[in-house]
C-alpha cells in the first residue's frame, strides 16, 4: 500500500514537468502580426476599394466632390461656399475659416456667446444689413458663421431677406427674384431631417441665367 501511494505521488510530481515538455509556447507575436496583416488588408485596403466603388456606381456626383459645372468647367461644389461680395449676387453666411471659404483651413470662431469681439462684430453686420430693409428683422443665419465656416447653404429668410438688393442692383423686379428663390429651396431629407435651404452658388448661378 505504502509503496503504491508512493509511485502515486512521483507521478504526480513529475506531470509538470511532462506537460512542460511536450507542449510548446504559443508564438504570440506571430498571431499580432498576421492578425494586422489580415485585418489592414481587410479594412484598410479591400474594404474601402469596394467602398468607393459602389458609391462611384450609385451615387456618382456625390462620390467625385458634388462638383458644379458650366461650359464644362468645374467652377465649384454643392458642399463648399464662394466667396460673393457683389450686391449682384446673394451672400452666404459669414466664414470664420482662414482665406475666406478655404477648405484647407475649415474652423468656427470658437468665441463664446459673451465675447464682446463676437458680439461687436454681429451687431455691426446687424445694422449694415437692417439699412437695405430698414424694418424687417435679420436672419440669424445672416451674421452667424457655421461650425466649419464653408456652409454653402443659406436658410429661405436669409435668401428673401437679400432679394431686394439683388434686384434692386439687377434691375429686375423684385417678384421674379423671389420667385427664383422659392423655385431653389431644398427641403427636408425625407421631409424630416435637416432644414429648408438654399444653395447659393447654384442660385447664383440661376440668377445669371435669369439676366440674359
Amino acid at each position: 500500500m505504502h509503496s503504491g501511494s508512493l509511485a502515486i505521488h512521483e507521478e504526480l510530481a513529475h506531470k509538470p514537468s511532462q506537460v512542460l515538455e511536450t507542449s510548446t509556447v504559443h508564438p504570440v507575436w506571430k498571431t499580432a502580426i498576421l492578425f494586422t496583416l489580415v485585418t489592414t488588408l481587410l479594412f484598410g485596403i479591400i474594404y474601402p476599394l469596394v467602398m468607393t466603388g459602389i458609391a462611384g456606381l450609385l451615387f456618382p456626383h456625390q462620390a467625385n466632390g458634388s462638383l458644379i459645372l458650366q461650359n464644362g468647367q468645374v467652377i465649384g461644389s454643392e458642399l463648399i461656399a464662394q466667396s460673393f461680395t457683389s450686391d449682384k449676387y446673394f451672400h452666404p453666411r459669414p466664414s470664420a475659416a482662414g482665406n475666406g471659404y478655404d477648405a484647407t483651413s475649415s474652423s468656427g470662431t470658437n468665441l463664446a456667446q459673451s465675447n464682446a469681439k463676437l458680439a461687436t462684430r454681429i451687431q455691426g453686420d446687424i445694422d449694415t444689413l437692417q439699412k437695405q430693409n430698414p424694418g424687417k428683422p435679420v436672419p440669424i443665419d445672416m451674421v452667424t458663421t457655421s461650425g466649419s465656416g464653408l456652409d454653402p447653404d443659406v436658410t429661405p429668410d436669409n435668401a428673401f431677406y437679400q432679394a431686394s438688393r439683388v434686384a434692386k442692383a439687377r434691375g429686375i423686379g423684385e417678384d421674379k427674384i423671389r420667385e427664383l428663390i422659392s423655385q431653389h429651396i431644398s427641403q427636408r431629407q425625407l421631409g424630416l431631417w435637416g432644414e429648408p435651404r438654399v444653395n447659393v452658388l447654384e442660385l447664383n448661378l440661376a440668377l445669371d441665367q435669369l439676366s440674359k
